[in-house]
C-alpha cells in the first residue's frame, strides 16, 4: 500500500509534464499550468499530500521516505521558481547516492546492516549473507543514480522524464523480484497444521521408535 502511494506524486508529475502549457486563471489571480515547471510544482504538492496522509495513517514514515520527500522539497522549489530544470535533473542521481551512503554505513553503525533493517522481519539469514545482499544493494544505487544523470542530460527531456517514471520502476522491479529465489530459501513459512490422520501416523511411528 505505502508503495503504492508513493509512487502518486511521479504520475501525478508524469500527467500534467505531458500537458500543453495554457494559462489558468484562478480567483483573478493567473499562473500557466503544464509542462515541466508546472509538473515539478505538482510534484511537490502531491508528495506532501501524499507523505503527510502516510504519517497520519501510519503514525510515522521511515528514514528513506523522509529523505525522498526532502529531496522533493529541495530540488522541485528552485526548479520552479528559477525556471531551471537541472535542479530536477539532480534529484534521482542524489537520492540514490544518499540510499547507497546509508547502506554502506550500516555495515560500521548499528548491529544489522541496512537491509537486514528492512527485510528481517520477514527473512532470517546470517550476517554473512545480509551483508552480501546490503552490498548487492549498494552497488544497486550508486549505477542507478550514475544512470538517471546520463539519462538526464544525454537524452532528450522526454526520454528522461519517461525512464524518470517508469524506467526506473521497472528496473527496481526486476532487481528485487531477481533477489526473490535467493530469498525464498531463508523465508520463515507458517507451519500447516497436521491432519488427523497424519498426526496418528507420526505418533505411531514415534512410538515403535
Amino acid at each position: 500500500m505505502k508503495q503504492v502511494a508513493s509512487y502518486i506524486p511521479l504520475l501525478a508529475f508524469f500527467l500534467v509534464w505531458a500537458m500543453d502549457e495554457r494559462p489558468v486563471s484562478i480567483a483573478g489571480f493567473e499562473h500557466s499550468f503544464g509542462g515541466i515547471y508546472s509538473g515539478a510544482e505538482v510534484l511537490l504538492a502531491t508528495s506532501v499530500i501524499v507523505y503527510g496522509a502516510l504519517f497520519l495513517a501510519y503514525k510515522r514514515l521511515d528514514k528513506f521516505e523522509w529523505i525522498t520527500l526532502c529531496a522533493v522539497v529541495v530540488f522541485c522549489i528552485p526548479t520552479f521558481l528559477l525556471r531551471d530544470v537541472n535542479f530536477l535533473k539532480w534529484k534521482a542521481p542524489l537520492v540514490n547516492w544518499i540510499f547507497a551512503a546509508i547502506f554502506l554505513g550500516s555495515r560500521y553503525i548499528g548491529s544489522k546492516p541496512a537491509l537486514q533493517h528492512m527485510l528481517g522481519h520477514a527473512v532470517e539469514m546470517p550476517r554473512e549473507m545480509w551483508l552480501r545482499l546490503n552490498n548487492i544493494w549498494i552497488v544497486y544505487f550508486l549505477l542507478l543514480g550514475a544512470v538517471n544523470l546520463a539519462v538526464a542530460y544525454m537524452l532528450s527531456e522526454a526520454a528522461w522524464i519517461q525512464f524518470k517514471v517508469f524506467g526506473n520502476l521497472i528496473i527496481t522491479v526486476v532487481f528485487v523480484f531477481g533477489q526473490m529465489p535467493f530469498l525464498a530459501r531463508y523465508m520463515e513459512m507458517p507451519e500447516q497444521p497436521a491432519k488427523a490422520g497424519e498426526s496418528d501416523s507420526a505418533g505411531a511411528v514415534r512410538k515403535r521408535a
